[in-house]
């Protein structure tokens, strides 16, 4: 097969990102610093009863960012088996980035500043809280440029000269 034939499965990378991505941020700030959990703005952990709701979510949460991470596999999966894949570190990286850093936007544009369901961390002074909230949101545009960039200097690899597929 002719290199300019393969092609790079740049959705399997993106949803790899957002997966990984709500992966980190369930399993760091919510199951390790215990930071916050999807609802405990809404339903702060005072009661046991609390805490149960609050862990539901949490696996709710975690059993979708799981269904990201599975459907990226089987994108992959699927452009590998073809053997038409091209394996890119940079166009893999840089999707994964771009997945990642707009899981971070969204989720935090969505749950913690329209929802009000949590905030990114919840031990700190309530005057404090929207710092920490503005900073996730700007970690999470910087990985969305970097991944950009990264998906743009893999484009132009020698062997990356034809249209990428989705």
């Amino acid at each position: 097969m002719q290199p300019q034939e393969r092609t790079f499965p740049m959705s399997a990378g993106i949803l790899f990102g957002v997966g990984l991505g709500g992966f980190l941020d369930g399993i760091v700030l919510h199951q390790v610093l215990q930071w916050h959990h999807m609802l405990s703005s809404r339903y702060p952990i005072l009661t046991i009863e609390d805490l149960e709701l609050n862990t539901l979510w949490d696996g709710i949460f975690h059993s979708s960012t799981y269904l990201f991470v599975a459907a990226g596999l089987f994108i992959l999966w699927r452009h590998a088996h073809r053997r038409h894949l091209y394996w890119s570190s940079k166009l893999l990286i840089g999707t994964m980035l771009i997945g990642f850093g707009a899981f971070n936007f969204i989720e935090g544009l969505i749950n913690h500043q329209l929802l009000g369901l949590h905030r990114v961390n919840e031990t700190v002074a309530e005057a404090h809280r929207i710092y920490w909230d503005i900073g996730f949101l700007i970690w999470g545009a910087i990985m969305v440029i970097i991944g950009w960039l990264l998906l743009r200097a893999g484009k132009k690899e020698p062997w990356a000269q034809q249209t990428m597929a989705q």
